[in-house]
């Protein structure tokens, strides 16, 4: 039942899903350098309940509601990529506009808004929809093993997310903060 290669594949597949949010908590970590670290643990711990209950949503799916889910299944990239464009897109005119701002000079740049409730929920959602696939591929294991693969991705996302944000807080050169916005609009393309 539980087994190395049961444990080593779950931990696999949460770095796999992990590496989204991670990209988005280190943009957080970015954003909101001041971020307390309790705070820090409650956006890596939210991320971390998404994409644990999303393969969960997944493997109820095809279990109980599979005819009726699979009309719905061709759609799900299609709001991932409706979801990841909003995100990227909104943070590529932030940055832009932030940009500008220090490019003029001559106008006083406003403050960053601090990462609230709803947008960590949107970030948490459209980081975690691809996770909802994951479900169909655990679709074999009892419910038991369900869940603890649901709570091993949970814990690996949650700890390389927490990494994420203190990167982004911390260690995180002003010429990298460029690269990073390359990143958020290969995000949105």
């Amino acid at each position: 039942m539980f087994d190395f290669l049961f444990f080593f594949n779950s931990f696999l597949i949460g770095i796999g899903l992990a590496m989204d949010a991670f990209s988005v908590s280190l943009a957080n970590g970015l954003n909101e350098p001041d971020m307390s670290t309790k705070k820090t643990l409650g956006v890596a711990g939210i991320f971390g309940v998404f994409q644990g209950i999303m393969p969960l949503i997944g493997w109820f799916c095809v279990h109980s509601i599979a005819s009726a889910f699979s009309a719905f299944e061709k759609f799900i990239p299609w709001i991932a990529l409706g979801l990841l464009a909003y995100i990227g897109g909104k943070m590529l005119y932030e940055g832009i506009k932030e940009y500008k701002c220090h490019e003029d000079g001559g106008e006083e740049c406003p403050v960053p808004k601090k990462l609230g409730i709803t947008a960590l929920m949107v970030q948490g959602l459209a980081t975690s929809i691809d996770a909802l696939s994951v479900g169909f591929t655990i679709s074999e294991y009892n419910t038991l093993q369900a869940v603890v693969c649901a709570l091993l991705i949970a814990v690996v996302t949650f700890g390389i997310c927490t990494a994420g944000i203190y990167l982004g807080k911390k260690f995180v050169p002003p010429w990298l903060e460029n690269l990073l916005y390359s990143a958020d609009l290969s995000l949105f393309l």
